[in-house]
């Protein structure tokens, strides 16, 4: 069976900035995948190549088999279809309801038959990430955790086959975390969705990932399950590793269990 997301070879440049240099990666349906690596390091790029905004300089982007590259304007829609799209900022609607902001892409979409049915959809997966009370006020009125909350429950709304979050909990505290995380684990329940997985949170890719990836210098390194990710020889998830534990230590005081 043919992978539901894979890369090979993948090269892009922006000008002189050679971002990946050769990646590729195969992503089981099923399957959550986290991808992990310094600031700048490519993530967000990786993940608009698999949405089809860029493209390749060299290699292969395909889903569920079919390349982006070489499919017709149908086909592309299509497999857009398959997607979920939690974007780092958020990117809501600031003058939509939060009933509005997760109803959007029904709508845009055409993905259901009536507005009744959308309003089902809508209250059903709000309900499932907590916001049930929330459907009408706007996005500014709520805080950064119910924000990214909606965020994520605009993105599940459309009951993707594949989700795709941009560091969802980058800038929270470790309460309103664990709410996205739980979130998260809401989308694999209920869904079996694929996920991959952009984090810093290094406890929310332990917990979650199946497996674990790290982007370094333009290359996918070190990929494997949490404990045999943790357990690499690699150099540079030694140091992002040790670096991690620091700045948990900096803040606890303590180094963690």
């Amino acid at each position: 069976m043919s992978p539901i997301i894979e890369l090979r070879d993948v090269h892009k440049a922006f000008g002189d900035n050679q971002v990946l240099r050769g990646v590729s990666l195969a992503i089981a349906e099923g399957e959550t995948f986290v991808l992990l690596g310094r600031s700048g390091s490519g993530k967000t790029v990786l993940l608009k190549l698999i949405e089809g905004l860029v493209h390749p300089d060299q290699g292969m982007v395909a889903l569920e088999g079919h390349d982006l590259e070489t499919a017709t304007g149908r086909e592309l829609r299509e497999l857009r279809g398959l997607l979920g799209i939690q974007f780092q900022s958020g990117a809501l609607f600031d003058s939509m309801s939060v009933f509005d902001n997760v109803a959007f892409p029904l709508r845009e979409r055409r993905l259901l038959p009536t507005a009744a049915a959308i309003e089902r959809r809508v209250n059903e997966t709000l309900a499932l990430v907590g916001l049930a009370d929330a459907v009408e006020k706007l996005p500014a009125e709520l805080s950064g955790g119910m924000r990214t909350r909606l965020a994520f429950a605009r993105a599940y709304a459309v009951r993707p086959k594949i989700l795709l979050c941009d560091d969802p909990t980058a800038g929270l505290d470790p309460i309103l975390t664990e709410a996205v995380d739980e979130a998260l684990r809401i989308g694999k329940r209920e869904l079996g969705a694929t996920i991959l997985l952009v984090t810093q949170s290094l406890p929310t890719a332990f917990e979650l990932g199946d497996r674990l990836g790290l982007l370094h210098e333009g290359q996918l390194v070190a990929v494997g399950p949490p404990e045999v990710f943790k357990a690499s020889p690699h150099p540079a998830v030694k140091a992002f590793l040790h670096d991690w534990l620091a700045r948990r230590e900096d803040t606890t005081g303590a180094a963690p269990a």
